[in-house]
């Protein structure tokens, strides 16, 4: 699972299609979560959570 923002939304779908070789799922998260959630890339606050 990776934790992203809206910037780096394509390079998180892009590592799991890599490295899963599946389908990604993308999941917008609450705003609960968003606040206690970092990117993976960056320290902005995660929008979307990636997983296979």
């Amino acid at each position: 699972m990776i934790p992203c923002c809206k910037e780096h939304i394509e390079l998180a779908l892009d590592v799991i299609v890599d490295e899963y070789e599946t389908a990604p799922e993308m999941k917008k998260l609450t705003e609960n979560e968003q606040m206690s959630t970092t990117c993976e890339y960056c320290e902005k606050p995660a929008i979307y959570m990636v997983s296979n």
